[in-house]
């Protein structure tokens, strides 16, 4: 790992994961400036743990309850005052590298918002849901603190908010078959933070939201642009709100039912 050899603030880089050998030596690889780089695992069953130990021997496993949870909970096991998280599926550029280094050297702020470059299938996706997206990642660790939501957590940081000129790159859903592994998690979280918000569902909203969605992000955020990829994230982004929307309906409607007992047997019958 390359230390820090000028007079920033040191870093502390947490990257959490599970199951991503066939993603995690890049993402490695694009924070090796980093001062400190821990591995938040959640009991991987592949080789990621194998990977990730040729770049860091601070690899800590911890049962995953969400992403919000998880990374709150590795923020206090680092060593340095800033922390930066990246997810398995980003890469820290060069140029961004270098414009963290630049702004911890005298921090004017307590966090900083980055632009992310969202790629489907190897395309950079410009427009649609996925083409203006930003996420804060880089603060002090002492002023920030993720939403406990149980999908799509943010950090909540209690200071002043910068940006970072240069982006991140994620790589989501390298092909259909790695969205619809991920789809059931996202949409069951959902579906679990909307009910736990008192939130209702039924056909109408089912259609209605789905719908919406996908006119968003193929008409309003001109997801057209981006060609055939643009047309199959706009049918994604429907197919998430409808299950979002149908699993919710599914738990205001699921009733714990006792097993109905046999009825008696007749007269020198046995089961």
């Amino acid at each position: 790992m390359v230390k820090n050899s000028d007079s920033s603030a040191p870093l502390s880089v947490i990257v959490p994961c599970f199951n991503e050998e066939t993603v995690i030596a890049e993402c490695l690889e694009s924070v090796k400036f980093a001062d400190e780089l821990v591995l938040v695992d959640s009991f991987s069953t592949d080789r990621t743990l194998e990977i990730a130990r040729r770049y860091t021997d601070r690899i800590l496993q911890h049962e995953f309850w969400s992403h919000g949870a998880q990374n709150n909970w590795a923020i206090p096991q680092v060593k340095h005052d800033w922390v930066l998280i990246v997810d398995a599926d980003e890469r820290v550029t060069p140029a961004l590298a270098d414009e963290i280094r630049t702004l911890l050297r005298a921090p004017a702020c307590d966090g900083y918002r980055m632009h992310r470059r969202n790629f489907f299938l190897n395309k950079e996706i410009r427009h649609g849901m996925w083409g203006e997206d930003s996420v804060l990642r880089l603060f002090r660790r002492d002023r920030g603190r993720y939403q406990e939501r149980r999908v799509h957590s943010q950090v909540e940081l209690a200071g002043r908010v910068g940006w970072c000129r240069e982006a991140m790159t994620h790589h989501s859903y390298r092909s259909l078959d790695d969205y619809m592994r991920k789809i059931h998690r996202f949409s069951q979280g959902g579906a679990l933070n909307m009910h736990e918000q008192g939130k209702h569902s039924s056909a109408w909203i089912m259609a209605a939201h789905s719908l919406a969605r996908f006119l968003k992000s193929y008409i309003v955020k001109r997801g057209f642009l981006d060609g055939t990829e643009g047309l199959i994230i706009a049918f994604m982004e429907a197919d998430h709100a409808f299950l979002k929307y149908a699993k919710l309906w599914e738990l205001e409607n699921s009733r714990a039912r006792s097993p109905v007992p046999p009825s008696p047997a007749p007269p020198g019958v046995t089961r």
